[in-house]
C-alpha cells in the first residue's frame, strides 16, 4: 500500500521527524495540530475558542492536501491546557464536526510545546473506496 507524507512546511517537522498528515490507502492520520498561521505564529492567544477554530482549519487544510475532507473524519482527540474551557473548544469542534459526529475525546494536559497554545487536536479520516 502506498504511503504519502503531507508536510505543512514548518521547520520543526524534519527536526522532530514527523509529518502533518500521513495517508496510507484510504486512511489519513493528522498529527497533533495547533492554532498556528502559515508563519508558525500562534493565532488567538488567550482565546481557547479562536485557537480551536484555527486548529480545525489547519486540520481541514491537511486533510485536503491528503485528498480527504472533514466529512471523512472518524476520530478526533482534543488536548486542552485548561479543561474549564471545554465548552469553548467543544463549540468550535461542533461547528466543524457536528454534522459528522466523529468519535472523540478531550483531555487536559499540563502544557503544550508553546505556553501560548491552549488547544491541540488530532484527527483520523477514512475515505470511501475509490477516492
Amino acid at each position: 500500500m502506498d504511503r504519502v507524507n503531507i508536510s505543512s512546511g514548518t521547520p520543526w517537522e524534519p527536526l522532530v521527524g514527523y509529518s502533518r498528515a500521513v495517508r496510507v490507502g484510504q486512511t489519513v492520520h493528522v498529527s497533533g495540530t495547533t492554532a498556528t498561521d502559515d508563519a508558525g505564529r500562534v493565532v488567538g492567544a488567550g482565546d481557547a475558542y479562536a485557537q480551536a477554530v484555527q486548529t480545525l482549519r489547519n486540520i481541514e487544510r491537511a486533510l485536503s492536501r491528503a485528498g480527504a475532507k472533514l466529512e471523512h473524519v472518524v476520530r478526533t482527540r482534543m488536548y486542552v491546557t485548561d479543561i474549564s474551557q471545554w465548552e469553548k473548544v467543544g463549540r468550535a469542534h461542533g461547528e466543524f464536526c457536528g454534522g459528522i459526529r466523529p468519535a472523540t475525546s478531550m483531555v487536559q494536559v499540563s502544557r503544550l510545546i508553546d505556553p501560548q497554545m491552549l488547544v491541540e487536536i488530532e484527527a483520523e479520516a477514512v475515505l470511501p473506496e475509490g477516492d
